[in-house]
């Protein structure tokens, strides 16, 4: 029964598969909130640029859009020129909204693309799972959410506006520019303190929908376990692929005994075949070594290409122990290594001659 309970992390590949159907962790309120402090901020920068294309668009409109005659061809022409010079002050929000929304959803999630969130379910048209979704704790957590956001706001706006509660009693006094300045100012300092909070408030949201996610994930020691019988595969089939590897290790094994100068044996039980050459090995290497079934197979092959066949018991022993197929031979072996390839040698020499 304690197995079932599900108090166990996510393996990766619970969680990669969660990811493929879409289930992350992810605050909606993140990029919203990232978008309206960045834009604000922009306009410190862009401020000026803004303020001279206000300035041109009223001025033309008083100007000489107020004193044009009323042709259809000249009201068409102000329609485009507002919708232009609308176009070019609305640019740079856009762009700016675009690249901060795509940044901060790629520090949430990364890099996904899954149309699994998309694909049609009839259990969303049941009306008592939606009531019971109406209902439940997540509901009231984001209810609660929001009134936190409305609260704090309020409070920000309150705040700041008493602070300047001086000024605006004598508005009044001010030119048009002044009046302009002081209302952009204020308008701008909002902003970016209520930027600030929700930037602040999204962080927290986010850190909850990852804990949210991360404990929806959570599994029994149970499930792990099915988990890695599916990964691994049954042990009947493991066995069979491990067998089935071993045959095609000892095949090309075998397939390289022919290319040694000598195999070494003890004489039934073990079987080592060495191959050396000076002018590309600095030790003469191991390319074959068995024990007996292997070890007779290493022979007879030996036996059907001419390699020469030497008994050295305790060589033979020491050289399937302490040597890996690959591995040059162990040093202190050096010697009598030596002396039975010059024996080999000097076999050859009296084969060849003769």
């Amino acid at each position: 029964m304690f197995s079932q309970e599900k108090t166990e992390k996510a393996t990766p590949k619970k969680i990669n598969e969660a990811r493929k159907k879409g289930q992350i962790a992810k605050s909606h309120e993140l990029p919203g909130a990232f978008i309206l402090l960045f834009v604000f901020m922009s306009f410190v920068m862009i401020g000026p640029f803004y303020k001279t294309k206000i300035v041109g668009l009223f001025g033309s409109l008083f100007n000489e859009w107020l004193t044009m005659e009323a042709t259809p061809g000249n009201i068409m022409s102000l329609m485009t020129s507002l919708m232009y010079e609308m176009l070019i002050m609305l640019s740079p929000i856009f762009a700016i909204s675009v690249l901060v929304a795509l940044l901060a959803n790629y520090m949430q999630v990364g890099i996904l693309f899954t149309g699994h969130p998309l694909m049609p379910k009839f259990s969303k048209l049941n009306p008592l799972k939606g009531l019971k979704g109406i209902m439940s704790m997540r509901t009231v957590v984001e209810f609660l959410k929001a009134m936190l956001k409305l609260l704090i706001i309020g409070l920000v706006v309150f705040q700041s506006l008493k602070s300047k509660w001086g000024q605006i009693l004598h508005l009044d006094q001010l030119p048009v520019t002044g009046l302009l300045n002081f209302v952009g100012g204020i308008t701008l300092m909002l902003g970016i303190k209520i930027g600030v909070l929700l930037v602040a408030l999204a962080v927290g949201d986010f850190l909850y929908k990852k804990y949210e996610h991360n404990k929806s994930l959570r599994m029994s020691k149970q499930d792990i376990k099915d988990e890695f019988k599916t990964t691994e595969g049954n042990p009947l089939i493991k066995g069979r692929i491990r067998e089935r590897q071993r045959k095609m290790a000892l095949q090309r094994m075998m397939q390289e005994v022919p290319k040694a100068d000598v195999v070494i044996t003890n004489p039934t039980h073990f079987a080592v075949a060495l191959k050396y050459d000076a002018s590309k090995m600095d030790a003469p290497v191991v390319i074959a070594k068995g024990m007996d079934y292997v070890a007779l197979r290493i022979r007879e092959t030996a036996k059907e290409h001419g390699v020469i066949t030497m008994e050295n018991k305790p060589l033979a022993r020491a050289l399937y122990d302490r040597s890996e197929i690959g591995d040059s031979i162990p040093s202190d072996l050096f010697q009598a290594v030596a002396e039975v390839l010059a024996y080999v040698y000097k076999l050859k020499g009296r084969v060849k001659s003769s």
